[in-house]
């Protein structure tokens, strides 16, 4: 059973592990050249962990970053307008840098299993295996192709022709900041809400704070700027300096101590939910499939999610023993299975994210006055009970 992973990212190296706790040996090929410390903070909410402890991977994950425990709403000015702790959970929320998750994962793969510089640019789907093309005009054969190619995923570009995903009207922009202020509380998540503004940010462990901002495209003087040089990044902290200049500590004392290297500046996307995630030998998986808005931190916490369901989904019908001849039908339910049991989850987390970050890009000031009343009037049992939707989900206990 050959199988092959388009993307390296955190949704393939999970899917390709995953996978070999059940006897397959999955391959991956990821287009970077090399996997550098790229990125900024990524939240790993209880229904990751969960994952990530039945690969063995949590210890590793909780040594590399900061357990949450609380969460607070500030308003720009500094006023509190809540403060609630996150339900107590078999496995906790780790705050971590994503280099870091990435260099977990990649090394708990044989070093054989990655394979580097390899740019996906279509597949040929034949009667009776799948052929990967990549740019360099190398190719390989496979029975089944997972493609976790991410937000523009080449294979979904084949697969679907459907089009680019949905650009939302504001911005956002991450970094990490290597020393942590004084008044960053420990094991804390904050998010401070303006006028068509937020900024947020929580301890990762080791004296590092991660932050993110978000701002309307509407009160931005260039959207478009990204920080691939120096003269880009010195643009985008100033161009967060003046938009958040007038806000409470620490926020211009975060964006000021990142490192010009450490900006990170990402459109807001996501899609449509639909059906179609695949044929009889080709899926789709995590942001490939379902992208979701950055605002509830579970992006690659779903895409960890369809690791599992796929994994799990492989070792009910397939063996990994067989040639593929003999596995088509079972391949076909596996897949069939994997989709049937994730589009729902998938499609309500990706709602409630973008409802959220609707209420949160809020810029007038009788919305945003109704939008902190509510904030600061909502009791915490009622916070528990929507963070328990969506963090109590576990991958191992869905029944496939």
């Amino acid at each position: 059973m050959r199988i092959a992973i388009i993307g390296g990212g955190i949704g393939g190296l999970t899917a390709a592990l995953a996978l070999r706790q059940f006897g397959f040996e999955p391959q991956v090929f990821e287009q970077a050249p090399n996997l550098l410390e790229v990125g900024a903070a990524i939240l790993m909410w209880p229904n990751a962990m969960r994952v990530l402890s039945r690969l063995g991977l949590a210890t590793a994950i909780r040594d590399h970053g900061e357990v949450l425990e609380k969460a607070q709403w500030l308003r720009c000015d500094g006023k509190l307008l809540n403060r609630f702790r996150l339900p107590k959970s078999d496995v906790p929320a780790v705050a971590l840098h994503r280099a870091d998750l990435q260099h977990t994962l990649v090394q708990a793969l044989p070093q054989d299993t990655i394979h580097l510089g390899q740019v996906f640019k279509s597949y040929e789907q034949l009667p009776d295996q799948i052929i990967a093309h990549f740019d360099n005009a190398s190719s390989v054969t496979c029975d089944v192709l997972v493609a976790a190619d991410g937000i523009h995923s080449q294979a979904r570009m084949q697969l679907l022709n459907d089009g680019p995903p949905t650009e939302h009207s504001y911005a956002a922009w991450r970094g990490v900041v290597p020393h942590t202020p004084s008044n960053v509380m420990a094991g804390t998540a904050t998010e401070i809400y303006g006028r068509g503004q937020r900024f947020g940010f929580g301890p990762l462990g080791f004296g590092k704070v991660g932050w993110w901002a978000s701002t309307n495209k509407s009160l931005m003087r260039d959207h478009r700027v990204n920080p691939g040089s120096e003269t880009g990044a010195l643009a985008i902290r100033d161009e967060l300096l003046r938009l958040f200049a007038d806000w409470h500590e620490p926020v211009l004392d975060l964006i000021q101590a990142t490192p010009l290297t450490a900006f990170v500046r990402n459109g807001v996307f996501d899609r449509s939910p639909i059906t179609n995630w695949g044929t009889d030998r080709v899926t789709l998986l995590g942001d490939a499939i379902h992208p979701i808005t950055p605002n509830l931190g579970q992006g690659g916490g779903l895409a960890i999610e369809d690791a599992a369901i796929l994994a799990r989904c492989f070792e009910k019908y397939v063996s990994p023993e067989h040639l593929f001849p003999e596995n088509t039908l079972s391949v076909t339910k596996a897949l069939h299975s994997f989709s049937a049991l994730r589009r729902d989850r998938a499609a309500a987390v990706a709602r409630y994210s973008r409802f959220y970050g609707v209420i949160g890009q809020w810029e007038g000031r009788l919305a945003v006055g109704l939008r902190d009343r509510i904030l600061s009037l909502v009791p915490n049992v009622l916070t528990e009970r929507f963070l328990r939707g969506v963090f109590d989900y576990d991958a191992y206990a869905v029944s496939v």
